[in-house]
């Protein structure tokens, strides 16, 4: 979805980038890790400026808000307990993490 919403952006670098980023995981290194937490937790920045950007905009032309601020909200939440996924012991081992 991150790829998406760069590439509606125009930001084909990023939209490249993001698309790549899950191969690495098939590097088993706990930096390789590290780097997809810190993308995902600027995922799930980038999501929470866009959600305020669009509220503002919404309210600012009397349009309805609530429900793209709970939905951008939950995509955001969603995007960062992503990070969560390596406390479990399994990739905890599998990728070296301490």
């Amino acid at each position: 979805m991150l790829a998406a919403h760069f590439l509606r952006a125009g930001n084909l670098f990023l939209v490249i980038a993001i698309l790549l980023l899950p191969f690495g995981l098939f590097i088993r290194k706990a930096v390789v890790v590290r780097l997809i937490q810190v993308a995902l937790i600027f995922g799930a920045i980038e999501w929470m400026r866009t959600t305020f950007l669009l509220a503002a905009l919404r309210i600012q032309n009397n349009l309805p808000w609530v429900r793209l601020v709970v939905i951008l909200g939950l995509v955001a939440l969603f995007t960062l307990a992503s990070t969560l996924v390596f406390l479990s012991k399994t990739l905890k081992r599998r990728y070296g993490l301490i």
